[in-house]
């Protein structure tokens, strides 16, 4: 898959060279469609959340979306880690610090412990690469 810059002849996309670049993508459309898929949800109870949920998933998608294209640099696996360490720790900051975070209405509540799990997971591949790419 290719899309070429007709004044350059440089290619727009950039397939990942690392199959961990790929694991990378799955964790980040995981974590980025469970918070699109909540953000609705979680407006009945506070829009200021709702709004993060929708920037957070857009963040993670527009991630993918840099990730794939030749503008990215090696040192934006720093940045995805960070991003992805930083939105782990904001659930904690929002929920409380302890399981407490990852229950709902007394419950275990799956989707927060799958993106929680995948953006722990997106952080320690993109360090990962990071260290991998020279």
């Amino acid at each position: 898959m290719s899309v070429s810059n007709t004044q350059t002849g440089e290619s727009l996309v950039s397939l990942p060279g690392n199959p961990l670049g790929y694991v990378a993508i799955l964790f980040a459309l995981v974590t980025g469609a469970i918070h699109l898929l909540l953000a609705p949800q979680v407006v009945g109870f506070s829009q200021t959340l709702a709004i993060l949920f929708a920037l957070n998933g857009l963040g993670f998608l527009g991630g993918i979306i840099v990730f794939l294209t030749r503008y990215w640099r090696r040192e934006l696996y720093l940045v995805a880690a960070l991003y992805a360490l930083v939105t782990v720790l904001a659930l904690f900051v929002f929920q409380g610090f302890g399981v407490e975070a990852f229950m709902r209405q007394g419950q275990l509540n799956p989707l927060a412990v799958v993106s929680k799990a995948a953006e722990a997971l997106l952080a320690i591949v993109a360090g990962v690469l990071y260290a991998n790419e020279s």
